[in-house]
This record gives structure tokens, C-alpha cells and sequence, in this order.
């Protein structure tokens, strides 16, 4: 695998982690922070860098080679979901990686900017060759009746999930909290953003949490972790399992890799008085 400086690479353990993006997506300052007051979203918004209303979040998608496995957490939107992503494929290729070298994928959840980049155009598998790994109870989630009651406005939501995840039946191994994915890599049940929301540790000095959008904002979900995410389905609990993962993270010193967090996404927390402190790392390249 060719590398490039403008991708954040690094060796947890037994496993090369670079991470790639699919893009960004616009998100207002309600969707950041629901439960925040104009003046609070104001500010968030400006330390995200945004303008007019609205910050831009990025897709963060860690690519894991170990063995023979080379993997994905999530595939990201397609270009179907904002016009800004769709941007991984190509950020694969940049780094020497075809669709083809893809032996594993992990679905985090079944939201658009997670799972709608999983076929083309003419409907075939974007990673031909790859066996996915889904969370139980976010399979029966979408496919069940549950999802065809949400508002109609979600139901293009539940049509782009059921889409994606009937394509992979056949190659699909569902999994819940505690399953081993791989030696080293666990799956931890993260419910509230989705009803099955899962993120991963991995094992090394310190475990590796790969959160994905159980602490979908590194301004928020840390100094505010009793306020929820716009597109959580169900606050309440996705606040409970925040502060648990919350917890479990400061705790054991771990690492953190989010989804929508500034590239790349990577860092550690501290607890303090009121809440959490990030400790990320920075990046002068951010993925195109």
C-alpha cells in the first residue's frame, strides 16, 4: 500500500489504521446541539469553523490492515445523501487500495452518510469482494416494522437502508455486543443514535475505540454529554450510553477515533468538573 503525507496514519497494536473521509456534510447548529441556545449553537459553530448557520462535519473512515484483512468501518454516502461526499473511493485509491482489496467491512448503523455508499450507479457492490458485518439489532431494526412506522419524512431514511442492507445478505454476518470481528477487534454496543448502533475496540496498549457517531460532535458529546445529536432516534438513550462509553474511554485512557470529528478524528478525553476535555490531534491536510 502507497502512502501519501496527506492521510493520518498510525499503528495501534496489530493493526495500520489510516484514516480516510468520504467528504463532509453541512450540518446546522440545531443539529449539533438541540438542546443549546442560540448563543451556545453560535459558538460551537464558529470553533467548528463555520459560517451562516452551518459547520461542516467530516466523514472520518478508518481504513485496518492486519493480516490479510483489509478493512473498512463504514463506506460512507455514495453522493447520494450531500453532494460533498461520495470521496472515498477515490481517498482508497490514492492510498493503493482498490474496491477489489477490500476483504472486510463493519456497518456501524444504517444512516445515509454511513451505509448509501455501498453500490454504484447500476447497482452492484462497491466492494465486490468483501463480507460485512452488521449489528443484529440494527438489521432488525430497518427491515422490521419499526422503521416503516417512523414520520415520512425518515422514510426515504428506511428505503436507502433496506436497499443497501438486502444487497449484502448473502455475505452478511450479524453480530452483537462482546462478538469478536477479527482477533483484536471487538464489537461494543453503542445504542441511542440508531436502535443497533455498534462501535468497536481494538486491542493494544491502551484499547482503541472507534466511536462512529456515539459521540457524533468532539465539541459537544465531550463539554455537553447530556445533550443529544440532531439525527439521535432515540436522545435519552443515546445519552446513557454516551456517558457510559464516556466513562469506559477516560477510565482506561483509551484512544478515540469519531466519525464526524475535524480530521483526523483521532485523540483522548479527560474527565473534568463539568463534563470532558478532548486532547486531539491536528492536521494540516484535510482530505479532499
Amino acid at each position: 500500500m502507497t502512502q501519501t503525507t496527506d492521510f493520518h496514519s498510525f499503528r495501534h497494536g496489530q493493526f495500520d489504521i489510516t484514516v480516510l473521509s468520504d467528504g463532509d456534510i453541512a450540518l446546522g447548529g440545531e443539529i449539533f446541539a438541540p438542546e443549546g441556545n442560540a448563543e451556545q449553537r453560535n459558538t460551537i459553530l464558529h470553533r467548528l469553523g463555520g459560517e451562516g448557520g452551518t459547520a461542516n462535519a467530516q466523514s472520518n473512515i478508518p481504513l485496518i490492515v492486519t493480516g490479510n484483512e483489509v478493512m473498512l468501518v463504514d463506506v460512507g454516502a455514495g453522493r447520494r445523501f450531500q453532494p460533498s461526499e461520495g470521496k472515498l473511493e477515490d481517498n482508497l485509491r490514492a492510498v493503493g487500495v482498490a474496491p477489489a482489496d477490500i476483504t472486510s467491512i463493519v456497518i456501524s448503523h444504517a444512516h445515509p452518510d454511513h451505509i448509501w455508499g455501498m453500490l454504484r450507479d447500476d447497482g452492484s457492490l462497491r466492494f465486490p469482494n468483501a463480507r460485512y458485518f452488521v449489528g443484529w439489532t440494527e438489521w432488525n431494526f430497518w427491515i422490521g416494522e419499526a422503521a416503516g412506522a417512523l414520520p415520512k419524512e425518515l422514510q426515504p431514511f428506511v428505503e436507502g437502508a433496506r436497499r443497501d442492507l438486502m444487497a449484502i445478505t448473502d455475505r452478511m454476518t450479524l453480530v452483537a455486543d462482546g462478538d469478536e470481528i477479527i482477533p483484536g477487534m471487538t464489537v461494543l454496543a453503542t445504542p441511542g443514535h440508531t436502535a443497533g448502533h455498534i462501535s468497536l475496540v481494538l486491542e493494544g496498549d491502551v484499547p482503541l475505540i472507534v466511536t462512529v457517531d456515539a459521540t457524533a460532535s468532539e465539541i459537544v458529546s465531550f463539554e455537553h454529554p447530556e445533550w443529544s445529536f440532531g439525527f439521535d432516534m432515540d436522545p435519552e438513550l443515546a445519552v446513557r450510553t454516551r456517558h457510559a462509553l464516556l466513562e469506559k474511554a477516560a477510565s482506561e485512557n483509551a484512544k478515540l477515533l469519531g466519525f464526524h470529528w475535524t480530521y483526523p478524528g483521532v485523540g483522548r478525553i479527560e474527565k473534568v468538573a463539568d463534563g470532558y476535555r478532548f486532547h486531539g490531534l491536528t492536521s494540516k491536510a484535510v482530505q479532499s
